[in-house]
C-alpha cells in the first residue's frame, strides 16, 4: 500500500471517530523518523482512548500492526508508530503544552482534502 492511501485511511478512521483538528505534517525531508506525523486531540481521555482503539482496529483490518505503541498512564498522549506516520493523539491540553506542531513549523502542513486528490 503507497504511503499516501494508507494516510488517507488514518484520517478516514480518525475523522470517522470525531477526532479533533487534525493536522498532516510531512516531514521526510527533516528526519528518518517517518514521512508523515498526524496529530489529532479531543477534550476527553476516553474518547482519546476510543480514536485508539479505533485506529489500530481499522489499520489491523488492512495488515497493519504499529511498530511501537507508547502511552501515559492517563491517555493524554498516545503515540501509534506505523513506520512512514506517526500517529499523535492528544488530550487537547496536552497537545497545547507540548504544542508538536510549533517543534516541526519546518515540516509541511499538508492538507486533510490534498490527500485525496
Amino acid at each position: 500500500m503507497k504511503t499516501k492511501d494508507f494516510l488517507k485511511i488514518v484520517v478516514d478512521i480518525l475523522g470517522k471517530k470525531k477526532a479533533q483538528n487534525i493536522k498532516i505534517i510531512k516531514i521526510d525531508k527533516l528526519t528518518t523518523l517517518c514521512d508523515y506525523f498526524v496529530v489529532v486531540d479531543s477534550d476527553n481521555v476516553r474518547h482519546v482512548k476510543s480514536l485508539v482503539d479505533a485506529v489500530e482496529e481499522g489499520l489491523s483490518f488492512f495488515g497493519k500492526i504499529p511498530r511501537k505503541i507508547e502511552k501515559d498512564l492517563n491517555f493524554s498522549w498516545v503515540i501509534l508508530d506505523y513506520w512512514d506516520i506517526v500517529i499523535h493523539i492528544f488530550h487537547k491540553d496536552t497537545r497545547k503544552f507540548y504544542d508538536l506542531e510549533n517543534i516541526w513549523a519546518d515540516g509541511v502542513e499538508i492538507s486533510t482534502n490534498s490527500i485525496y486528490n
